[in-house]
């Protein structure tokens, strides 16, 4: 007989491309993942991954039989979450990944919030600039700004109006001036972002003729978006962000829209997750919150 367990070692192991790395997840040897994958080929009579001292990879019965191994553990996942109750009384653990502002700044009072609602719920919030894998890393969900073109991904809109816009604040105004077209950008100090060793030093404005181009420089790079965002308010420069982040930053006075009648580059920002049945009433009723508060902060444009 097939054990749950195993079944589920053999799911992340897959993901992770290790039998140790799936281990530590669970608090178990190297040896007994490595034991319960290899009872789990003798139940099933098919070898599923191609061992070497290096590497670990699936082979092609492996491959045919992972989707399945996926649908059967996220089947009794729903049913599990189906008998424990209703949405008023959600239960089990969902792990979330966020962008670090979005996070800090506004998810993590939310998150609060929606505990404090469903306090059998536990949840785990992953806040970083770095994209989370949501086939390979261990969160349930991600929100991620920019298009989702990856047909391998599920994706729910939160606020897919959300655009860029540029920032500074009064006191960088009151010493070096409004910008009043975007080539008088030049001659300001832009706060620029750095992600996976690239800086961002052409920002991207929609233009009759296609996206627009805007090379810019400055002295401060970061590959914290936050730590940009904190410059802006510091008054050191001209920050490029999402309407999202900053939002509450403009409505209270300290920053301010630079050049408001030129539309941002888009910015969506949406839910994802690997597989429809991973939206259960928890993430629903999640998403529904953030979406809410999203349109609540949404900038007519």
């Amino acid at each position: 007989m097939i054990r749950l367990d195993d079944l589920a070692l053999f799911v992340r192991s897959a993901a992770l491309g290790s039998f140790s790395k799936a281990a530590r997840e669970v608090d178990l040897l190297p040896g007994q993942a490595s034991a319960a994958i290899g009872r789990l080929e003798r139940e099933l009579d098919i070898r599923l991954f191609a061992r070497s001292t290096r590497s670990l990879r699936l082979t092609e019965e492996g491959k045919r039989y992972l989707p399945f191994a996926q649908d059967a553990l996220d089947a009794l996942r729903e049913g599990y979450e189906g008998i424990r109750g209703d949405a008023d009384c959600l239960t089990g653990t969902l792990q979330i990944a966020a962008p670090s502002d979005f996070g800090r700044n506004l998810l993590l009072p939310w998150i609060s919030e929606f505990r404090r609602a469903h306090p059998g719920l536990d949840i785990q919030l992953l806040v970083s600039d770095q994209v989370a894998d949501v086939f390979r890393d261990p969160v349930d969900i991600a929100l991620r700004y920019g298009q989702i073109i990856d047909a391998s991904y599920v994706a729910l809109p939160v606020a897919p109006g959300n655009r860029r816009v540029l920032v500074a604040s009064p006191a960088y105004l009151a010493r070096h001036g409004r910008p009043a077209s975007l080539d008088a950008l030049a001659d300001h100090n832009c706060l620029q972002y750095r992600l996976r060793g690239r800086t961002y030093d052409r920002w991207s404005f929609p233009a009759a003729e296609g996206a627009r181009l805007v090379p810019v420089a400055g002295r401060l790079v970061s590959d914290d978006a936050e730590v940009v965002r904190r410059w802006a308010l510091a008054g050191e420069g001209i920050a490029y962000k999402s309407w999202l982040d900053v939002s509450q930053d403009v409505a209270q006075g300290r920053l301010e829209v630079l050049l408001p009648e030129l539309p941002g580059e888009p910015t969506p920002l949406n839910l994802v997750c690997p597989h429809r049945r991973q939206f259960s009433p928890a993430v629903k009723l999640l998403h529904a919150l953030v979406e809410e508060r999203c349109r609540s902060l949404a900038r007519e444009t």
